[in-house]
């Protein structure tokens, strides 16, 4: 019998959407605030590419070098501990406790604070050893080391801002997170074109410009939610208290593990990188263009399936796992559908994406011939990274977070033996999109899994 007060409390209108209302207007409602801001964080990633590209092509070897993990940190802050918050609330929120959902948001700004500092010590310490190991030399490492020295060093802005996000997504409020991102964009993408190019009265940072951006507008945005929540305007509080494991349990059960899904994707790139660094300093930059659409790709699809973490999440906590399912894979096909056609438009015609970076024939070509054989199969990719984020709402992760790990060793693997036998590097590409199958295909199976049903 349930007799605490704080399980008594009213259910919220985002709450009752997402336990009673139609499934396709569940998916809208809660997840075209969270595209747009998604789209935005993409738009910053490729208005960076495009000013740095007008330094040169050393420059742009620099962004390839620390891209990888700066998207490692956005995965880890939205897509993994920020998923592990939003579930954790949600679930909390589902089922009517609402003390614990006050301990969760409490505890989630705690954990925040660990994660820049975790990558403060990797990423700023050690960049240097980083960077090389990857390939990285001459004034294209020093390019990436100073970059991370910036954007890294500054960690703590990125993770306010990740954290506030996931409080306010987890208690089924996405506009508040997407009014402040579309203030940060703008004010980001303006910033970032001043400093890279020095505009008018700001000084040439070269590459240094958009790491100086990344921090002041994220730090920004993640000061004005933290504001937000603390004047009462969402279904939670957060008030200070001593660490406890039940609520932190609760985040990392989910965050913790999906960090491991977030490391296979950016290993994926990483290896990749590395292995394409045999074939040549032009091949190097040309795939990085590729690369990078390819990871702008987690975030787009965390448009979708970040929403659907909250809405699987809720109903879960009411015991509804049938509908929690069905909005699970509603979201994934409607990614389908999305973005295959996308890709294979992009398959024949890369110059639609590589035509805004570079005009050299051979990193253009290396990207052209990386986007001819990827580029298809992104809407099984994205279909799958939707389906992953559901699956957060869970609170069960282990089968998702191992079809990152099948990925992983299905692109490595392929791209060892390519390279290994000297063969080209479209066997390489081959093997990321088989990866990207295996995702697809991997997290649609997984719905089927006891994660999704009663008891």
């Amino acid at each position: 019998m349930i007799q605490p007060q704080a399980r008594q409390q009213s259910v919220s209108p985002a709450v009752q959407l997402a336990l009673a209302g139609p499934v396709g207007r569940v998916i809208w409602k809660l997840s075209a605030p969270n595209i747009v801001s998604n789209l935005l964080i993409t738009l910053v990633t490729v208005f960076d590419a495009y000013f740095v590209a007008q330094l040169g092509t050393t420059a742009l070897a620099s962004l390839a070098l620390v891209f990888p993990f700066q998207m490692l940190m956005q995965m880890f802050g939205n897509g993994a501990m920020g998923g592990g918050i939003a579930s954790a609330l949600s679930r909390a929120l589902g089922r009517r406790d609402q003390a614990h959902a006050n301990a969760i948001a409490w505890h989630a700004l705690l954990i925040g604070l660990v994660m820049s500092a975790f990558f403060v010590v990797v990423f700023v310490w050690f960049a240097q050893t980083i960077f090389a190991l990857m390939g990285g030399t001459d004034e294209a490492l020093d390019g990436a080391v100073h970059y991370a020295y910036i954007a890294f060093g500054g960690a703590t802005a990125s993770w306010l801002f990740f954290t506030m996000f996931a409080i306010c997504r987890g208690a089924g409020d996405m506009r508040a997170p997407a009014i402040a991102l579309m203030i940060s964009t703008v004010a980001q993408v303006t910033l970032s074109a001043c400093l890279t190019l020095g505009l008018g009265l700001f000084p040439k940072l070269g590459v240094l410009g958009p790491a100086v951006a990344l921090v002041a507008c994220q730090g920004a945005a993640g000061l004005g939610l933290l504001i937000y929540v603390l004047r009462g305007n969402l279904a939670v509080s957060m008030k200070p208290s001593w660490p406890a494991w039940p609520p932190l349990a609760d985040i990392l059960r989910v965050g913790g593990l999906s960090m491991l899904n977030s490391i296979t994707i950016v290993l994926a790139v990483v290896v990749v990188t590395g292995l394409i660094g045999r074939y040549g300093f032009q091949a190097l930059g040309g795939y990085g263009l590729g690369s990078r659409l390819e990871l702008m790709l987690v975030p787009i699809a965390f448009g979708i399936g970040g929403a659907l973490t909250t809405a699987v999440g809720i109903n879960i906590g009411a015991g509804q796992h049938d509908r929690a399912r069905m909005v699970a894979r509603t979201g994934g096909l409607i990614a389908l559908g999305i973005f295959t056609p996308m890709g294979v438009a992009l398959a024949i015609w890369p110059s639609l994406w590589l035509s805004w970076f570079t005009t050299d024939p051979e990193p253009y070509q290396a990207g052209a011939h990386y986007l001819q054989i990827v580029a298809p199969f992104y809407g099984v990719f994205v279909a799958g990274q939707v389906l992953y984020f559901a699956s957060q709402g869970t609170g069960r992760m282990f089968l998702p977070v191992l079809v990152g790990v099948v990925r992983l060793v299905v692109v490595t693997l392929t791209g060892l033996i390519t390279a290994g036998l000297g063969f080209d590097v479209g066997g390489i590409f081959g093997g990321v999109s088989a990866g990207m199958v295996t995702v697809g295909i991997g997290l649609w199976l997984c719905t089927k899994g006891p994660a999704w049903r009663a008891g």
